[in-house]
């Protein structure tokens, strides 16, 4: 039923997908419109956030406020800036992953297939809605370009908005975990997320959607970097092994990539720049996260609490940029988009509850074959609708990336069999 749904969404989009023809080129930009200045203008806005917080956590935290304080605000203060201390009565046990005495293994299978399914059709869906969105015109007719929307942010926006509505009624409806973490430490994390995806929306204007796939499965060498700067991690001989199998495998991809029959779509300097600071973010967000996972939090309302602040960075930097009616007007004029944007976001809600229940169901281990199956049929799908080239050194490049992931699943397996502790695999809390 899952499957047909997606077959269905795909068939529509595809008139769509191909709407205007050829992709049009980027109008020259002045300088205010280039990615760059967008960054820091974006950065200036969180700024105006993250800054005064950090300055009001630092006071209250110096004046011992939670001894000392008293008033209608000393409860909120006490949440954001000290949190609580759960007690033993309150904790609700992050549920371990344990299967029935009556589960068989023809329900076991289909529980299995549904979290394949589900994870499948979810960002399947999403990563062709997000080339879509990205790299193709709205409005097109015989006589007009069309216009293409430009703002990531406003993307970042709609997509946490919904994470965090979805988040919030998973979290009043199913009894969750006390909540002990100090409120303003998801601000970190959210910071570095809404940072990394708008690195990743902002990319696809320069590189295509493969490139974009490969530099995301090659994430686990700066994740391990932030490990030991973080974390203080160790890592074993095989790991190192597979983060460079990985380098590898995408530099043969990047390094014989076939020429793209649109050069608006050509790799560039820009492009390596963006998906750098993606896996940058993104690996800080993932260790970070890891982190207060200390806290004894589940993982909704880790989503809860950076979507919360996610959507508080983005939204003030929208309104300081006078931007966030722009994008409204831009889905006013253009249903279609409103469409894709609407559905991207509830794909990428929907995807985060399938992560959290496969891997309850089933490990880590089975949740990364899944996605790592997923990343190769992204590819499939974009060269499938969008014509993307692969050369067959590019292939190959592609095909030792996904050995190598698969390689470290069989690893982390072998050593958990061992009795060894191995490195946990990373949570994807966001996409």
């Amino acid at each position: 039923m899952v499957a047909r749904w997606w077959a269905v969404v795909v068939l529509v989009a595809i008139p769509a997908l191909g709407a205007g023809g050829e992709t049009p080129e980027a109008p020259p930009e002045s300088w205010t419109q280039q990615w760059f200045f967008r960054f820091l203008l974006n950065a200036v806005g969180y700024a105006s956030f993250m800054l005064p917080g950090y300055l009001l956590v630092r006071y209250f935290r110096r004046k011992n406020y939670l001894e000392t304080g008293r008033g209608l605000c000393f409860p909120l203060v006490k949440v954001c800036v000290f949190g609580n201390e759960p007690k033993a009565c309150d904790e609700v046990p992050l549920a371990p992953r344990t299967e029935p005495a009556e589960t068989t293994p023809t329900w076991q299978a289909l529980k299995l297939l549904f979290c394949a399914v589900g994870l499948q059709v979810s960002y399947l869906t999403w990563g062709v809605l997000q080339e879509r969105v990205m790299t193709r015109s709205y409005g097109a007719t015989a006589t007009w370009a069309g216009e293409r929307f430009t703002d990531s942010q406003f993307l970042v926006l709609m997509n946490r908005v919904l994470a965090f509505v979805v988040a919030g009624l998973y979290c009043l409806f199913f009894k969750q975990p006390r909540h002990g973490a100090p409120m303003y430490q998801y601000s970190f994390a959210s910071l570095s997320n809404v940072l990394s995806s708008w690195c990743q929306y902002e990319a696809l204007k320069f590189v295509s959607f493969p490139t974009q796939v490969l530099a995301k499965a090659s994430k686990v060498i700066p994740v391990m970097l932030m490990g030991k700067l973080v974390s203080r991690r160790s890592y074993e001989h095989w790991e190192y092994l597979t983060a460079g199998l990985i380098s590898v495998g995408v530099s043969m991809f990047l390094l014989s990539s076939g020429p793209e029959p649109r050069s608006s779509q050509a790799t560039t300097l820009s492009g390596v720049i963006l998906l750098g600071g993606y896996i940058a973010f993104d690996s800080f967000t993932s260790n970070w996260q890891d982190a207060l996972f200390a806290y004894k939090m589940s993982s909704v309302q880790m989503m809860l609490g950076v979507n919360f602040f996610s959507c508080l960075f983005t939204v003030g930097s929208l309104l300081e940029q006078g931007a966030l009616l722009e994008g409204t007007r831009f889905m006013g004029r253009h249903s279609e988009f409103a469409a894709h944007a609407l559905l991207l976001s509830v794909c990428s809600a929907c995807g985060q509850l399938f992560i959290f229940y496969t891997i309850g169901q089933f490990g880590a281990a089975v949740f990364t074959i899944i996605m790592t199956l997923r990343q190769a049929l992204a590819i499939l799908l974009s060269c499938l609708l969008y014509g993307h080239t692969i050369t067959v050194v590019g292939g190959l490049g592609v095909a030792v990336v996904f050995a190598a992931l698969l390689l470290r699943v069989y690893a982390r397996g072998r050593l958990k069999q061992r009795g060894k502790k191995a490195v946990p695999i990373e949570s994807p809390v966001q996409v």
